[in-house]
């Protein structure tokens, strides 16, 4: 135990995490298990660290624990838990849980055994921490880490703490909102290099950024998908391949039918990959209103806009880029379908917005027009960088 404390102690004191993540104050830190879930190279064990460093500092009751280590191949997490319970330790953090076989068993016995003990828990975006895991799916509360905002990118580069909006906030009082933030920032001078490599965390590393998330995009799909869903490592090739097409005509309608031929495969496993893909939030899937999958998608997103970037570096499309942020952010918190009246994306089923560079073509009160200024004018419309706030 005294070498778990001896990392713990040294991880903290050198976590860096120059901003603090918007989900630290979502989360309701009285429940007794909780996890957090999100992509490969979000930031999972930061936030984990960073937790631990401001609720309890050096404080013994908490607990940072990596299952990378190899002492759980002989020892069980279950043993481990009543150690440090019994030692008056009374939060554990669990990182990498996937790597440990009987995880979600060991949990609930954790959970029923050690009342006073909570643990907090990462898991790869591709788990279903809820629907596929029985043992725990009525005691645990899960929540998503995503990338960051725009608001956060900006935060960080600048030192400044802008606040978030929500989007109900966003549509009743944009023109408010927008002023206060143009009095202290310029966005669009942030936003063309948020939109290349400000996603991800490690744009902060002193490492080539698109490298970087080249390897984590291989990562996502050697480790997230094929090792988390059992499929075989002969597979790979034709997963990497997909993504790569789909990619190039991203934002696009999903031909499910041109990519089996493409890849030399069923239109059922084109869809099955499709998922394991959004499940990584390698890409995003857009559908009509009332239907989901095994049903096909209209149209297929990149997940964010970095990962186009790092894939094509002269990629230039303005704005299929400008949609695909907008998607994503829009998608973070609210449900995102086909848009009604023409428009690109209707959100919680009543609200359509469209991207729009025309402004001959801005007529529908149905609509909020979605435009790449600084400012607009009329109050069915709203700059496209202002979404990026959301959280």
């Amino acid at each position: 135990m005294k070498s778990f404390y001896h990392t713990h102690f040294d991880l903290i004191a050198n976590v860096q995490a120059p901003v603090r993540r918007m989900l630290m104050d979502e989360i309701d830190w009285s429940r007794r298990l909780i996890g957090i879930k999100g992509s490969r190279g979000v930031g999972k064990t930061t936030f984990l660290l960073q937790y631990a460093k401001e609720r309890y500092g050096e404080d013994k009751r908490c607990l940072y624990i990596n299952f990378n280590n190899l002492y759980f191949t002989e020892h069980s997490l279950f043993e481990f838990a009543g150690e440090f319970y019994n030692q008056g330790g009374r939060t554990l953090l669990i990182d990498q849980t996937f790597k440990y076989e009987n995880w979600s068993k060991e949990l609930r016995m954790c959970y029923d055994s050690y009342p006073e003990l909570q643990i907090i828990f990462s898991g790869s975006s591709v788990m279903r921490l809820i629907d596929e895991n029985q043992d725990i799916q009525d005691v645990v509360t899960v929540y998503n880490l995503r990338g960051f905002s725009f608001r956060e990118y900006i935060n960080l580069k600048t030192g400044l703490e802008l606040k978030s909006y929500s989007l109900e906030e966003i549509l009743n009082n944009q023109s408010t909102i927008t002023k206060n933030i143009l009095e202290k920032i310029n966005p669009h001078h942030y936003f063309q290099d948020y939109l290349k490599f400000g996603y991800y965390p490690f744009f902060l590393e002193d490492r080539n950024y698109s490298e970087n998330l080249l390897k984590t995009m291989n990562m996502m799909m050697e480790v997230d998908i094929l090792l988390i869903k059992q499929i075989d490592l002969k597979y790979l090739s034709k997963i990497r391949r997909l993504l790569y097409l789909i990619l190039t005509n991203s934002p696009g309608p999903a031909n499910i039918s041109q990519l089996a031929v493409e890849i030399n495969t069923s239109r059922a496993t084109i869809m099955n990959y499709i998922k394991y893909l959004k499940d990584a939030r390698l890409l995003n899937t857009l559908y009509i209103e009332g239907e989901d999958y095994p049903k096909k998608p209209k149209q297929l997103y990149a997940h964010n806009t970095n990962l186009t970037h790092a894939v094509f570096p002269d990629y230039s499309d303005y704005d299929s880029d400008r949609k695909t942020f907008l998607y994503n952010a829009l998608h973070a918190k609210h449900k995102v379908n086909i848009g009604k009246y023409h428009s690109d994306f209707c959100v919680d089923r009543k609200i359509n917005f469209k991207y729009d560079t025309k402004s001959a073509n801005r007529h529908s009160s149905k609509i909020y027009y979605i435009i790449d200024t600084l400012e607009v004018e009329y109050k069915n419309e709203i700059p496209l960088w202002l979404f990026g706030f959301t959280y």
